[in-house]
């Protein structure tokens, strides 16, 4: 499934993926238009692209990469400078749910992390810690309980059926982003 655009060969496996990144951006703002204000629609939207991309990433690789977790917290700051300006008092309040956020989820996956022997990988440390950011405290619960809830419901049936070992690992960023979308959704 090879095909060839002049000097340069694209692999349409790995490509075909992203093209989901437009369906769940369009599908976030019809159900969000009307409820949300711009600025909690832009920041659903870009968490939204960087956890899918981060999802796939994770899925092909068992990896998250640095620079993807550096580009959300970047794009978190550079979203938040605007509403500094606009809506200092409102900015103030975006922050500290922020930085709660940032450190539940950051938090709670740094200790299973070290307690289970690194059997968490550091990138969904990085990953979750940087979503908290844009979800905020009861967004980052609410994303770490659905995600977790459906990663292990995965795991006990892909174990039952002898398709994975106890010892296997499994990528959690996609079961995160599914937690994520919910949240945002329900948000």
């Amino acid at each position: 499934m090879e095909r060839i655009i002049g000097s340069k060969t694209e692999n349409i496996k790995q490509t075909l993926p992203y093209a989901v990144i437009p369906l769940i951006c369009a599908s976030l703002f019809i159900v969000k238009r009307g409820g949300t204000d711009a600025f909690t629609l832009l920041n659903f939207e870009v968490l939204a692209v960087i956890g899918y991309v981060a999802a796939v990433t994770d899925l092909r690789t068992k990896r998250i990469p640095n620079r993807l977790v550096l580009i959300m917290l970047i794009s978190w700051a550079v979203l938040m400078v605007p509403k500094l300006y606009l809506d200092s008092d409102a900015a103030v309040a975006s922050f500290i749910n922020a930085a709660l956020g940032f450190a539940i989820g950051g938090g709670m996956f740094l200790l299973v992390y070290i307690a289970s022997s690194k059997g968490l990988g550091g990138g969904d440390v990085k990953f979750i810690a940087a979503a908290g950011l844009y979800l905020g405290f009861g967004g980052t619960i609410s994303t770490v309980l659905f995600g977790s809830i459906l990663a292990g419901m995965t795991g006990t049936v892909l174990i039952m059926l002898r398709k994975i070992g106890r010892k296997d690992t499994m990528p959690l960023a996609p079961f995160l982003y599914i937690g994520i979308l919910i949240t945002l959704f329900m948000q």
